[in-house]
């Protein structure tokens, strides 16, 4: 598999849910030294403190609706402030609207610079359905896992920690059909929006991880050499 190159590259993930945006993320971030930001981490962050914020984005979540603009520009963007994503990072799930985008240039004008590349993994939709409905989580460790392709070595227990492993509400059939139909109408502008700058490179997110991140290394060794 091609090594990826050093840091220094300002790099969106983007895709609809259950494409492997973290999976690819955590890898490219580790091969890079690129901070990897993920919203859905800060977020679900704030789910677990319960805090006023936390509710809100709950509530949200649990109808499998996108979190809106407003309840995630203030969070990300005292995370890009932090000194590590100073010479580059790795956004994973920001921006997923046209005004969110708008909002990360600004972020990234007032310091005189600019995304690198948008990587856009894709993945058909009933496969999507597939790895959503059987993906169960475990709310103490954080490790994931599936009912056909990752499954834990006793049903329901967690390897790690052993405890429960549950399915997220937002994981249900029902709420994968809102969460796509929201990418479809919210994101899918955004896709457009990031063709015609030129910046956006499409990765077929079909196959193992390995397979995918051969892929998407093509792309970004090219920037962070």
């Amino acid at each position: 598999m091609s090594a990826v190159g050093g840091s220094g590259a300002r790099l969106v993930l983007l895709g609809a849910p259950g494409v492997g945006k973290g999976t690819q993320a955590a890898e490219i971030s580790r091969r890079t030294g690129l901070p990897h930001i993920s919203t859905g981490d800060l977020l679900r962050a704030a789910i677990r403190d319960g805090s006023p914020l936390g509710r809100r984005v709950a509530a949200i979540v649990e109808r499998g609706e996108l979190v809106p603009d407003g309840l995630v520009a203030e969070v990300m963007e005292e995370r890009l402030a932090r000194p590590d994503a100073a010479d580059g990072f790795l956004l994973d799930g920001f921006p997923r609207t046209v005004a969110q985008a708008d909002l990360l240039d600004s972020i990234l004008a007032k310091r005189g610079q600019a995304l690198d590349r948008v990587i856009g993994i894709e993945v058909p939709e009933a496969e999507i359905v597939d790895r959503l409905a059987g993906r169960r989580s475990c709310g103490n460790c954080g490790a994931t896992y599936h009912v056909r392709y990752n499954r834990p070595k006793v049903d329901g227990v967690c390897d790690r920690c052993g405890s429960e492993l549950r399915q997220r509400p937002d994981d249900v059939e029902a709420a994968i059909a809102q969460r796509l139909k929201a990418y479809r109408e919210q994101t899918a502008p955004l896709v457009a929006r990031y063709r015609k700058t030129g910046r956006l490179v499409e990765i077929d997110g079909r196959g193992t991880p390995d397979e995918v991140f051969g892929r998407i290394a093509a792309v970004v060794t090219g920037l962070t050499a």
